[in-house]
């Protein structure tokens, strides 16, 4: 490892783990707040420093690559506007008395855990030490779910573990079953856990053992991913939840299950004889795309309708690396990225229409750019923006994974519009009462923070209008890794 490139990695890693600790133990609403965004601000810094310099060499533990790489800076870049966001929201929650001071200090702590957690899942180079991340990540969003302490965030809590638990214990079996495969090839011990390892010698391994641990890997981490028919934790989860955990989770840890899935893809596409990852993808996405664009009309709560468009968003970008391909592989990841930072900005959004109404139930909140302007146009801004209209980053991702899929598989790609037209009215219907109309109901006065909502609306638009050179030759090179 260069020497630079080994303290970028430490520093990714060290930074939320330390912060956790301090945080853990400091009492005062004001002085954690400000550590958290100054935690959040540095590993961002540390992430960023990763773009440039040589790639360190991959050990035996922790590996930076292209495709990673794309991961830690996006994941630190939500992070850390989410953390400027939460400064805000999560005071009017202690003024009103939702969360106490206690509390607090876990709420920070436990922020800044699920950032190492995520981290460490995209640094491992180790297939086991990944798992035990993306399980860290799941256990500290679960504990902040719950963390209002009422009947229904406590049960929307155990419903996340119950069926976390279970997409876990499949994505451990499917682990195992890949050390089963590369043991006679590669030997017994750490070596058959190597994810640089395993990639050289995949064709060796037995093909019926990868297809076997890639269907309970897909199962197990697609839990995680929120694909339907394993989707059912998260619009509770969303729900019941702090807002900014809602962000966090559309925004990054959805994106920590969806990073395994693609590393096991690679592999087993690096086995000729192994199962094609392809078509298993797509059926999960488009089911996930399809059925989610239908539960948007029936939706009553406005985080609940979101998460549901989550849900459509993580079925589009699971297609789009099922159907794999140099343009495919691109325009997932460019969906993924504008996806990102579309729904957490809209979460910016909702958190603070929640507070002003007083309710999450869309019956009880209209003319919003009437009575809260900056909040209403930029809901407005967000959905228009998710339900991918031009000139926004998500409409050039859509229509490139559209493109691709109707000159290879013109059946698919019209169900793939189809599932993106019935979810785009949904938005449509919604958007019109929330936003414009007579303003209903209460509006308590708010401290929102409208910078992060903002600037990820002005970086989506950006996008939609012109990607930087390096940016694009970038995901190509990550799109020709995915294979």
């Amino acid at each position: 490892m260069t020497m630079f490139s080994q303290h970028a990695v430490s520093a990714v890693l060290l930074i939320p783990i330390a912060a956790a600790a301090i945080l853990a133990a400091l009492p005062g609403y004001r002085i954690t707040a400000r550590l958290n965004l100054l935690a959040s601000g540095l590993t961002l810094l540390a992430a960023l420093s990763l773009l440039v310099g040589e790639r360190p060499e991959p050990g035996a533990y922790l590996l930076v690559d292209d495709l990673n790489v794309v991961f830690i800076v996006l994941n630190a870049v939500v992070a850390f506007t989410t953390s400027i966001f939460s400064a805000s929201y999560i005071a009017h929650e202690l003024e009103t008395g939702r969360l106490t001071p206690i509390y607090l200090r876990f709420y920070h702590a436990m922020f800044q855990i699920m950032m190492f957690g995520m981290n460490l899942a995209f640094v491992s180079n180790n297939i086991g030490l990944m798992w035990v991340a993306v399980e860290l990540a799941t256990l500290t969003t679960v504990l902040m779910v719950g963390i209002y302490r009422t009947h229904e965030a406590l049960e929307a809590a155990w419903k996340y573990f119950i069926l976390g638990s279970v997409g876990i214990a499949f994505a451990l079996f499917g682990t195992i079953l890949v050390y089963m495969a590369a043991r006679p090839v590669v030997g017994e011990g750490q070596d058959a856990m190597v994810w640089t390892v395993l990639i050289q010698h995949a064709a060796a391994f037995e093909p019926a053992l990868l297809n076997l641990a890639f269907i309970f890997l897909l199962l197990g981490y697609g839990t995680k991913v929120g694909l339907a028919p394993l989707h059912a934790w998260l619009p509770d989860a969303h729900a019941e939840g702090p807002t900014p955990i809602s962000a966090v989770l559309s925004g990054l840890l959805l994106n920590v299950a969806l990073y395994a899935v693609l590393r096991f893809k690679i592999m087993l596409a690096a086995s000729p004889e192994a199962l094609a990852p392809g078509p298993l993808m797509v059926t999960m996405g488009l089911v996930s795309l399809i059925f989610a664009a239908f539960m948007l009309y029936r939706r009553r709560d406005i985080k609940r309708m979101f998460a549901y468009s989550s849900i459509e968003h993580m079925g589009i970008i699971v297609f789009a690396f099922g159907m794999g391909g140099p343009l495919a592989n691109f325009a997932g990841l460019l969906h993924m990225v504008m996806h990102s930072l579309t729904k957490s900005a809209i979460f910016y959004s909702v958190g603070h229409i929640a507070q002003v109404k007083g309710t999450q139930k869309i019956a009880d909140i209209r003319g919003l750019t009437e009575s809260h302007p900056s909040l209403g146009w930029g809901l407005v801004i967000g959905v228009l923006a998710i339900a991918g209209l031009p000139p926004f980053g998500v409409f050039m991702s859509e229509f490139l994974i559209v493109s691709s899929t109707f000159a290879r598989e013109p059946l698919l790609a019209i169900l793939l519009v189809f599932g993106l037209l019935v979810g785009f009215g949904a938005l449509m219907l919604r958007l019109g009462g929330l936003a414009f109309g007579e303003p209903e109901g209460t509006a308590a006065p708010t401290h929102a923070s409208y910078l992060p909502m903002y600037a990820h609306f002005a970086v989506v638009l950006a996008a939609g209008i012109f990607l930087p050179g390096p940016l694009v030759s970038w995901f190509q090179h990550v799109a020709q890794l995915l294979g």
